[in-house]
């Protein structure tokens, strides 16, 4: 009799985690399908092509979501994981942009037989179309998220140096110190970020060094509060005593102490800062003062939509990057914010 329980339990437990798998299975097939169908039948059937292409995709990730929580439990978090492969596939197409077999991406010279506004078509050698010069918007995506990644990557990574380096010091202090760095901080962050950055384009030639340099100074302010709250919220920690309790010095103290538990929490808030300031670079392109064409960046690419009124008549030029703009932005905000949930301190209040 128990055993005839153990055979009737083992097939009603099979039963909730059998039935999302093969119903999440079935619509993530159809749903690719359909993307299938959108891309190659479909292809140029305008309003009708992008309903399938939106179908299709909601139904595949509906279906893939449905499929992983039955695998991986309630906690899996399909979004956030699509967010990461986006990020990492970027990522690596940009540091192989060399070498990989795409078409030309800023010599005008070279593209002279090349149709000029061709719209995507996976079947064709140009999949995400041309503009009007006949460059491979492909490739000039892919070649714009080298500047992209590299200027807002490199001004995080200033922020954080000299921002947490203030920060650590000025929460540490105290008194004077923090009192000085306080009002300095706030007059940065009174200064409108736009005004600001085009102040600077217009003095600073437009190059990515400079371009970092200027956007790093939107993250320093932002890193110095975060890493002064970081570290007045451990400096009062039972290591922290016991460590000037001892006669540590107090280098010692903000380095092999207090500095491991703040990089944490910068570093997680660096992520968010990345796709603010993939949004500012991209700005400053598009007005003129970044990147300058032919060499390509989202924002001058989008740029491009406005010379002879492009946009109304080939959308393409400014869907696809500022779609891709949109795709990064979005994936490394959700990759911050859930990074700050699970590192930040709780007790910091900035």
């Amino acid at each position: 009799m128990s055993e005839a329980h153990t055979i009737d339990a083992a097939a009603r437990g099979s039963g909730p985690r059998w039935g999302p798998r093969w119903w999440g299975s079935a619509l993530a097939a159809a749903g690719l399908v359909v993307f299938g169908l959108s891309v190659t039948v479909l292809a140029g059937d305008g309003w009708a092509q992008a309903a399938a292409v939106v179908i299709g995709l909601a139904a595949a990730y509906l279906g893939l979501n449905a499929l992983g929580r039955a695998v991986f439990g309630g906690s899996f978090d399909l979004l956030f994981w699509l967010c990461v492969g986006w990020v990492t596939v970027l990522a690596a197409t940009a540091v192989a942009a060399p070498l990989l077999p795409l078409g030309e991406h800023q010599d005008i010279v070279k593209t002279l037989g090349t149709p000029g506004m061709a719209v995507p078509d996976l079947s064709t050698p140009h999949p995400l179309g041309t503009n009007n010069f006949g460059l491979d918007l492909l490739a000039r995506v892919v070649h714009g998220a080298r500047s992209s990644l590299v200027v807002s990557l490199g001004a995080v990574a200033i922020g954080m140096v000299v921002g947490g380096a203030i920060g650590i010091a000025a929460g540490y202090f105290r008194r004077g110190a923090d009192a000085t760095v306080g009002v300095l901080t706030n007059s940065l962050l009174a200064v409108p970020p736009l005004i600001l950055l085009i102040a600077l384009g217009t003095v600073l030639e437009p190059n990515l060094r400079n371009i970092a340099l200027a956007l790093s100074l939107l993250a320093i302010p932002s890193m110095i509060r975060m890493a002064r709250a970081s570290t007045m919220a451990f400096a009062q920690r039972e290591f922290v005593v016991a460590a000037d309790a001892i006669g540590a010095s107090r280098w010692r103290i903000m380095t092999r102490e207090l500095l491991p538990n703040v990089v944490l929490p910068l570093a997680s808030y660096g992520m968010v800062m990345v796709s603010v300031l993939i949004v500012a670079e991209a700005s400053l392109s598009f007005l003129g003062l970044g990147v300058q064409p032919p060499a390509p960046s989202w924002g001058n690419m989008i740029a491009e939509g406005e010379e002879n009124d492009a946009f109304t008549r080939y959308p393409h030029i400014v869907l696809v990057p500022g779609i891709t703009l949109f795709l990064t932005v979005f994936a490394f905000n959700l990759i911050g914010e859930k990074a700050r949930k699970r590192w930040d301190p709780r007790q910091a209040k900035l």
